[in-house]
């Protein structure tokens, strides 16, 4: 398994068997960076607080503030680092896993959305959004 991301705001995970260790590799970077998902930034945190769930693990995903650090586990830790996160608060429920842990982190993390994308979505502005 593969976790890539360009720091940025951008992370995407693959999976890849093949008989030997670098063309496995190969195969799951290739499928990671095909599988790329757009991850909303604000101030090196993440916007608001999400759940995740794949097959047996859930994933809570919780703002810090500034200095506070990526407090995870190493599978989650791995998919925040390469997505560009430098303040979050996680909580692992149920397997330990990191295949599962990797992919309900992403799901989570695509639930993601800003201030302004809430506000479109309900037709508000978003002043109204906040009253």
């Amino acid at each position: 398994m593969v976790v890539v991301g360009d720091g940025q705001g951008k992370v995407g995970w693959g999976y890849g068997k093949a008989n030997e260790v670098p063309p496995s590799v190969q195969k799951a970077t290739k499928q990671a960076t095909r599988a790329m998902i757009n991850v909303p930034l604000v101030e090196g945190s993440i916007p608001h607080q999400v759940w995740g769930r794949f097959g047996a693990a859930s994933v809570t995903l919780i703002p810090a503030g500034a200095g506070t650090g990526i407090i995870a586990g190493q599978a989650v830790r791995a998919v925040c680092e390469a997505c560009g996160i430098h303040d979050i608060l996680t909580k692992s429920y149920g397997t330990n896993n990191p295949v599962t842990l990797v992919k309900a982190t992403v799901e989570a993390l695509s639930k993601l959305r800003t201030r302004e994308e809430a506000a479109a979505l309900r037709g508000l502005s978003v002043e109204e959004l906040s009253a």
